[in-house]
């Protein structure tokens, strides 16, 4: 009998699953700066100067600039790095009137799906960001706004909407950030946040798209308004 013989295991550190999954950390750590704004549109992402500040080698940093390129948030540079790509205005626009018709689906389909604990759990998330928007305390609403607008896919029971919407949703993220730095906006979108658990409650599937399909646009108008005023100040 020819005995067994077992392949090498590669070191930890040139472990295909492993490098992956520090990539992709690195691709989220970046995803959230330029989201939240601290890389702005244009700014230069040196791989070397990246990699020395989060401790890592420059190959995760490649990688995750690649996913990055894919999400269309940057633009590879030849030996150079990166640069994050500009957000215009017609670009939000065009992005967020998918993305409506897409949520108020989303919505319809949720409201006529889900379970009276899904609901508990929606009303848990919509209490907790009705506090944060009470204290002003930005991004926590706006991670827990992301948990409902996620839910909301999620309960619609619909894979193929859910991927269809994912390869969208993290341009989205960049703009409904933005979109809230104005106050009158984040005021309004709490208020139609607030419509959209009433419709719920109720199982009024029509006007849960409806009121969802509204507020997403809206989010896309606020974002292509900041866009303009970023450009013509005055």
């Amino acid at each position: 009998m020819t005995a067994e013989r077992s392949a090498p295991v590669p070191a930890e550190d040139t472990f295909p699953i492993a490098r992956s999954s520090l990539a992709a950390s690195v691709a989220d750590h970046l995803r959230a700066m330029i989201v939240q704004g601290t890389l702005p549109p244009g700014t230069r992402v040196q791989v070397a100067a990246l990699a020395a500040s989060l401790a890592v080698s420059a190959t995760p940093v490649r990688e995750a600039l690649i996913i990055l390129a894919e999400d269309r948030l940057v633009e590879l540079l030849p030996n150079r790095g990166a640069r994050v790509l500009p957000y215009t205005a017609d670009e939000a626009l065009a992005l967020f009137e998918v993305m409506a018709a897409l949520e108020a689906l989303a919505a319809r389909l949720a409201t006529m799906r889900m379970h009276a604990e899904d609901c508990d759990e929606l009303e848990r998330r919509h209490a907790a960001m009705v506090a944060h928007h009470r204290r002003r305390e930005r991004q926590a609403y706006f991670a827990v706004n992301n948990e409902i607008h996620a839910a909301v896919l999620t309960l619609s029971g619909n894979p193929d909407l859910v991927a269809t919407h994912a390869r969208l949703e993290l341009r989205g993220r960049r703009g409904r950030y933005n979109a809230i730095v104005d106050d009158a906006r984040w005021d309004q979108a709490m208020h139609e946040h607030a419509l959209l658990m009433e419709a719920m409650r109720c199982r009024d599937a029509e006007a849960a798209a409806s009121i969802w399909q509204t507020h997403v646009t809206n989010t896309g108008l606020a974002v292509a308004h900041a866009l303009h005023r970023a450009l013509d100040p005055a």
